[in-house]
């Protein structure tokens, strides 16, 4: 009889087990092998120790899950619980973190973090209100145009095709605004369009365009940066949820570190990927910076209210406003 209720007794306990395990999907346009790449392989094998096995990441990779519009789709419905994403793709989410990568809002990396730490808990707020987790924040880089030519200043880009983000028509009407010619395609469209001459130039940060070749075709590179992208990973609530409480932390501590540890090479990263394009073919390009953001903020009216709430556009600026005066007083 003891041996009979010991084997009930084990038999109760193993659906438990089962049922306490977690995997989580998390779709990502990272190229595979990159950076980013790397960083949620790294991020799902120390979930896996520190969960002793409880919490599995499966990670797909390289637009497999479609665009970022659709892996936010897709998170709605459950097929994936995560998604890595950059601050445009959040848009689908949440508008605020697009005000990050504005055309010449910021001056500079050291400004967009200085005003991200102080926009940060709105948006976080913002997220949770959606069912969603920002594991952590990510400072992806400086945003610059790729072009199949060598254009220097606005006037000279006047007819040239420059891609712009899928399912955000008002940032489409910015682009018009500043007097370019937006052509609407999916992320993952970016290359067969340059190859046949639908695009001829790419916003993009240098790292990117050298894992995904896209300088192969759009070899001449602005050196004004437009923007500045950051991203985050994002986890739905319910997934989150299903992690025991005590789990969560450690997790969390886990995903804050690798993040911190990426962030703090995005520079050097994004420096190599530019001379090993050059090395390769491709050429930096002495541009107009006065014209350039005179040209781009004619957008910014677009922009506030239109694809940023304009209430935070306003944040976004007194954050900017606040984190140069503090940087002068240094």
């Amino acid at each position: 009889m003891k041996k009979l209720a010991l084997a009930a007794l084990v038999a109760s306990l193993v659906p438990a087990a089962a049922a306490a395990q977690v995997t989580i999907k998390l779709g990502t346009l990272a190229p595979q092998g990159s950076t980013w790449h790397e960083l949620l392989k790294d991020l799902g094998q120390r979930w896996e120790q520190a969960s002793n096995g409880q919490v599995k990441l499966r990670i797909y990779a390289g637009g497999t899950q479609g665009s970022e519009g659709d892996m936010v789709r897709k998170m709605g419905i459950g097929q994936l619980q995560a998604t890595a994403i950059t601050g445009v793709g959040m848009h689908d989410v949440i508008p605020e973190p697009q005000v990050m990568s504005v055309p010449f809002l910021f001056d500079d990396a050291a400004q967009v973090e200085c005003a991200l730490e102080k926009l940060r808990p709105k948006m976080e707020q913002a997220l949770d209100r959606r069912g969603l987790v920002a594991l952590h924040w990510s400072r992806i880089g400086a945003v610059t145009l790729f072009c199949s030519k060598p254009y220097r200043t606005p006037a000279e880009a006047k007819d040239a095709k420059v891609w712009a983000w899928e399912g955000d028509p008002k940032s489409v009407d910015a682009y018009r605004a500043a007097g370019f010619h937006p052509v609407v395609l999916a992320a993952t469209d970016i290359v067969p369009s340059l190859q046949t001459g639908m695009i001829d130039c790419v916003p993009n940060i240098p790292l990117y365009v050298l894992t995904a070749r896209l300088f192969d075709k759009a070899r001449y590179m602005l050196d004004v940066p437009w923007s500045y992208m950051v991203g985050a990973t994002l986890v739905r609530k319910d997934a989150w949820e299903r992690i025991p409480a005590d789990l969560r932390p450690k997790l969390l501590a886990v995903a804050v570190e690798l993040g911190a540890k990426v962030d703090s090479e995005v520079k050097r990263l994004n420096d190599d990927a530019i001379s090993a394009m050059q090395r390769q073919g491709a050429e930096v390009v002495k541009g107009d910076a006065a014209a350039w953001r005179s040209a781009m903020e004619k957008s910014w009216p677009i922009v506030r209210g239109g694809v940023i709430p304009a209430e935070f556009f306003d944040e976004a600026k007194a954050a900017r406003d606040q984190c140069r005066t503090a940087a002068k007083r240094k």
